[in-house]
């Protein structure tokens, strides 16, 4: 099974559209994620129209729209793995043992938020996963996203992409 995760796209602020590569992702995609921070609802109605599956949730700059529309913690069993997906984690010190308390039932955490791609394990076994943001790269060299894969009840393949610089 293979995944796409993307968070903090912020259309049609941060780019007037998803870059060409993420776009061209989405037939190859058994499953994608998005955590949060859409800012449009056209790129929800996007992505649900172009994906087999979605499972996003909203973020801090997303309105009444994509709130009314989208939980703020969403969760998916995937291929014998418990995914949850959620926005802000908070700061980047303790994020492990954090999440691993809040999401005890959980195998692999998304989250967005701070544009900062991260890819650890809690002490728990709990995996934790931000694709960074596909359109505004703030301080990073480069935007980026991520795809991975679920195979027999274990993640795979998972890979950082970056995009080239516009």
């Amino acid at each position: 099974m293979r995944l796409l995760l993307m968070s903090d796209t912020h259309l049609p602020k941060r780019a007037k559209a998803l870059p060409a590569p993420l776009l061209a992702e989405l037939p190859r995609a058994d499953v994608v994620f998005h955590a949060g921070d859409w800012v449009d609802a056209a790129t929800l109605d996007l992505l649900e129209s172009h994906s087999r599956r979605l499972v996003g949730v909203y973020g801090n700059n997303d309105g009444p729209q994509l709130r009314a529309r989208l939980p703020e913690v969403a969760y998916a069993d995937l291929g014998g793995l418990r995914f949850a997906v959620v926005h802000e984690t908070g700061t980047a010190q303790g994020r492990e043992a954090r999440c691993a308390a809040r999401f005890p039932d959980t195998d692999v955490l998304v989250f967005g938020h701070s544009h900062i791609p991260w890819d650890t394990t809690a002490p728990t076994g709990l995996r934790l996963l931000n694709p960074g943001s596909p359109t505004d790269r703030r301080r990073q060299p480069h935007c980026t996203y991520m795809t991975a894969s679920v195979d027999d009840g274990t993640l795979t393949d998972v890979e950082l992409h970056r995009l080239p610089l516009r």
